[in-house]
């Protein structure tokens, strides 16, 4: 199965020289490590000129020689060092750094990414700072979500704009606010595999595509935007075939929670099972399901602070290749099902929802189709050609 690489979330924490902020940070990243997230750091070094070598070790006589790229590796341990024609933005540099939960950035005031101030009374330097931020709200330009400070000053003046403030030693807390905003949520893939599948004349999770069953194509394409994935399925005894793929994340088979099936019904079952805050639900016919799709979805969510972020075309909402938060669509869909709905989309006006505009799919999934699903075995033979004459998505 290839490899899928997730786009990182990131935060940056700033403030002047001896503000006390790598103190702080190397406390914060090791309690974030603790609770088992992958971190990542970006450092900006003031200085055009700084060294991760020293002179007489090879890989500096490589550099000396002429080499504009230094990979030194070992068992345990890789360092890069590369010469630049130009400095990189901080949207490029965390950009190389996919697949990590949470990217803290050290510096890159101007970065447009959330800033986080700190400010320490003993530091001469924050004086000024303090002044300008209880003044204007912001330092240089850049106005801060949070500021870890003791100065009584600044903290009043951050609560009555609204922000988080934490003390210099408030680690447990700061770590609580990174996670709880800014870490990268875990996501839940849900198959929706129990319908009643009347037009295809038998079920769509078993009949047979390109050599398998077609449920296995499906789990395939979309198990490497998974933490979790689950299977909703009124038939687990025949879906064991699962049990032998090799994917990356665990798997789970679930059973409708509803006597009666149907759409919100089905969604309902998945975010009930859903053991992480973000559930991306894909239909078991859609043979065209994109992975990367999904993994961009879930990072327009998050980012944007929705509740479902749903692909909108020229035909109107595909709710089944879409990314949802639990917390929210969970009641609101069990609202709606009391109130005798059961379109999927009978929901939507309930929660935050963003939509995943055709720009955006155009430019994550370019060859197109991964809305498209199969209903009778025609469609489904028609596709199976095309796949054999064309060639696979």
């Amino acid at each position: 199965m290839s490899k899928l690489h997730r786009p990182s979330p990131a935060v940056s924490f700033v403030g002047r020289h001896n503000s006390g902020k790598t103190t702080l940070l190397v406390k914060v990243i090791a309690e974030l490590v603790s609770r088992g997230l992958n971190i990542g750091t970006v450092k900006h070094h003031g200085h055009a000129e700084f060294d991760i070598d020293y002179p007489g070790k090879d890989s500096f006589r490589h550099r000396e020689a002429g080499s504009c790229d230094t990979v030194i590796v070992s068992p345990v341990r890789m360092a890069r060092v590369t010469e630049l024609k130009r400095e990189p933005s901080c949207d490029e540099v965390v950009a190389t750094m996919p697949d990590h939960d949470l990217v803290i950035v050290e510096g890159y005031r101007q970065s447009g990414l959330p800033v986080i101030e700190v400010f320490r009374r003993a530091n001469e330097r924050d004086l000024a700072a303090a002044e300008e931020f209880c003044a204007t709200g912001s330092v240089r330009g850049a106005f801060p979500c949070a500021v870890v400070t003791d100065m009584d000053e600044v903290a009043a003046s951050a609560r009555q704009r609204n922000l988080r403030v934490f003390g210099l030693e408030d680690v447990v807390g700061i770590a609580d606010y990174l996670v709880d905003v800014f870490a990268r949520p875990a996501l839940t893939v849900a198959i929706q595999a129990g319908g009643e599948s009347r037009r295809m004349g038998q079920s769509k999770a078993t009949v047979p595509f390109l050599g398998r069953p077609l449920l296995e194509r499906i789990v395939s394409r979309v198990a490497p935007a998974a933490d979790e994935l689950i299977v909703t399925t009124n038939e687990p005894e025949r879906l064991g075939f699962l049990e032998a793929m090799e994917l990356g994340c665990p798997v789970r088979l679930v059973t409708d929670c509803y006597d009666e099936r149907g759409a919100l019904k089905g969604m309902a079952t998945a975010f009930e099972a859903a053991r992480s805050p973000l559930v991306a639900i894909v239909a078991c016919d859609m043979v065209f399901a994109s992975a990367p799709l999904i993994v961009e979805e879930a990072s327009k969510l998050h980012a944007g602070g929705f509740d479902a972020m749903v692909p909108a075309n020229k035909f109107g909402y595909e709710p089944f290749h879409a990314v949802y938060r639990k917390d929210a669509c969970l009641p609101a869909v069990q609202a709606a099902i009391e109130r005798g709905k059961n379109r999927a989309r009978d929901f939507f006006d309930d929660v935050n929802l963003g939509l995943f505009q055709y720009e955006d799919l155009r430019r994550v999934v370019p060859e197109g189709g991964c809305f498209i699903n199969t209903n009778t075995p025609d469609e489904l033979a028609r596709i199976e050609r095309g796949i054999e004459e064309d060639g696979d998505r």
